[in-house]
């Protein structure tokens, strides 16, 4: 069991600055997220996608932004619960609740907060008929381990950021990395796209354009994709293979958390946003794009908003007979959780250099 005294379900950028917010009150964090890595959208489907409305940057790009999370984060040490999704809640006697996966790892914490973005996400999948046959045995949707394809002959399907950055990254790895793309132009960053132009050149990534995956081969596991191209003349061609990527995006549900009593409206979580971003139950939050209200903005900056105005009341309800008293970081510093004036600049020279 562990037990902290926040439970955060969604490890984006509102997840993550949550925390921050929480270790200036004293609070400890755990995170639990269905993606292999924090960052939610921002690392796993643009992270080379500009954004311009973050004040202090004018433009960052989301993998850097959530770098600087997780470094803004560092001092008050969170825990991370990573690829397992949030199944159930349960609250206990002493008002407390436990969350568990669909890992079975249990979470225990008298505050929990929803910040699952758009939701958890599951793969867009192409309409191959018996690609089910091959998930885990050759097919994979997202790229958790890159050491497994080491060696192998590997063919990555998309026209986005994640398939041009995986197969730019594969080309050191995979004995062989093909990239099929139903378009000649791709949806990427341009550096991405001209970079893998540049290892198409030189032979390290076979780059399919006008073309697209339509069929998988194999008796006990994958052997072979079947390619279609656009252009009749070539028809289809199958290429023996070792492991297949289709990186489509992915397609964001609420999950489990749609079926814990909390009141939904068109997808997402009815809050009280005239005081605290609180749920229909009491203890349970919901911030950022996860949540809805009159006015509702899915903005980051506004689910950094609704992290602050959300941890003040977190502290009431973790400590109804304390008060705390607000003070600016620049007087209190940033130091964990001793309130030590000196800790607070070690973490800041730490975190310069």
């Amino acid at each position: 069991m562990i037990k902290t005294d926040i439970i955060i379900i969604g490890a984006g950028p509102t997840g993550l600055f949550a925390v921050f917010e929480a270790g200036l009150l004293k609070l400890k964090c755990h995170l639990i997220d269905a993606l292999p890595q924090p960052g939610g959208q921002c690392s796993e489907i643009y992270p080379k996608k500009p954004i311009y409305d973050i004040p202090g940057f004018p433009e960052v790009l989301a993998g850097d932004l959530v770098k600087n999370l997780m470094e803004q984060i560092r001092p008050f040490e969170p825990g991370f619960t990573l690829g397992e999704r949030a199944e159930t809640i349960d609250k206990q006697s002493d008002g407390s609740f436990i969350v568990t996966t669909n890992k079975g790892t249990q979470h225990q914490a008298p505050v929990v907060v929803i910040a699952g973005g758009l939701g958890s996400f599951e793969p867009r999948k192409p309409p191959i008929a018996n690609i089910a046959d091959y998930e885990d045995n050759g097919v994979a949707y997202i790229i958790r381990d890159p050491e497994i394809y080491r060696g192998k002959r590997v063919v990555i399907a998309g026209g986005g950021d994640s398939a041009l950055d995986w197969s730019i990254y594969l080309a050191d790895i995979a004995s062989e990395v093909a990239l099929v793309h139903r378009r000649k132009d791709f949806r990427g960053a341009l550096d991405s796209v001209e970079k893998v132009e540049e290892l198409s050149k030189l032979g390290r990534i076979n780059l399919i354009t006008d073309a697209e995956v339509v069929g998988l081969q194999g008796e006990d596991k994958l052997d072979a994709v079947v390619i279609r191209h656009k252009d009749t003349a070539r028809g289809e061609e199958v290429k023996e293979v070792d492991n297949f990527i289709p990186l489509f995006g992915l397609s964001p549900k609420l999950g489990p958390i749609a079926d814990w009593g909390l009141e939904i409206e068109k997808n997402a979580i009815k809050v009280n946003n005239a005081y605290d971003y609180e749920t229909s139950i009491p203890g349970v939050y919901a911030i950022g794009d996860v949540n809805t209200y009159p006015g509702k903005l899915k903005l980051i900056l506004c689910g950094f908003h609704e992290a602050a105005i959300m941890c003040q009341s977190a502290y009431q309800k973790i400590f109804p007979d304390k008060k705390y008293v607000m003070k600016y970081t620049t007087v209190s510093g940033v130091s964990g959780f001793d309130g030590s004036k000196k800790e607070a600049k070690k973490e800041v020279v730490k975190s310069i250099n």
